[in-house]
């Protein structure tokens, strides 16, 4: 069930307070998002470590694949063992996440290129126009546009009527 048919069951039966709940399945983003396409880095600073294979950006660090924009103060990005592609990237000191018209923030964000899962963590917080949703964790899964976002969920789910 996405978002916004959620919301809609919870319109029906008058549930105007916050919701909240252990874990709760949403929509994310308005498609689905290729992970195979090419990442772009931007930021002011970066600083390659040859023995580990990995790439610290920082300052004003910004990520573009597809659709997708991910931006955070660092973004360390492991390669793959390889160093053919990369393995995973990992935002840190607060990170936006935007997918057409939804976003979400976190603390922290850890992208698995090879599957296209993000697992963002600290004070996570995901809007769909007025609507909002909270909570400890969310695993965003970019292949079908869905998240799951878990520990103490709250929802604030705006009618529309105002």
């Amino acid at each position: 069930m996405t978002f916004f048919r959620a919301f809609a069951c919870f319109a029906l039966l008058g549930l105007t307070t916050p919701l909240f709940a252990q874990g709760t399945q949403v929509a994310f983003g308005t498609i689905q998002q290729d992970t195979s396409a090419p990442v772009e880095v931007t930021a002011d600073e970066l600083n390659v470590n040859q023995d580990t294979g990995a790439a610290l950006f920082t300052g004003n660090v910004v990520i573009g694949q597809g659709e997708m924009r991910l931006s955070a103060p660092r973004v360390l990005v492991i390669y793959l063992e390889d160093r053919a592609g990369i393995e995973r990237l990992e935002a840190t000191g607060g990170v936006t996440v935007v997918s057409g018209p939804d976003a979400a923030e976190a603390q922290r964000a850890d992208y698995s290129i090879d599957t296209g899962v993000i697992v963002m963590t600290g004070d996570v917080l995901m809007t769909q126009g007025q609507s909002a949703i909270s909570g400890d964790k969310a695993t965003i899964q970019l292949d079908d546009g869905t998240a799951r976002v878990q520990g103490r969920v709250k929802s604030i789910l705006q009618s529309g009527n105002e």
